[in-house]
């Protein structure tokens, strides 16, 4: 889900212009929390990729224990 700079300082706790100024007076912190979420929401996808290719293989496991 891709976030806007208003929701992400939401999600940090902090006022959107804060966020601005971090990423204009300290990029190095802005670049860390923008990597720290891209992390999480890789992770999420990862996660959620991994169930759907667990549900396709046990249902091609069941379709396939059938046909013989």
């Amino acid at each position: 889900m891709k976030m806007t700079k208003r929701d992400i300082a939401g999600y940090l706790g902090i006022d959107y212009k804060t966020l601005f100024n971090w990423e204009k007076d300290r990029p190095n912190l802005y670049k860390t929390v923008m990597l720290g979420l891209m992390v999480d929401e890789i992770i999420e996808k990862n996660e959620k990729s991994l169930h759907e290719l667990k549900e396709l293989k046990e249902s091609f496991s069941i379709k396939k224990q059938t046909a013989f």
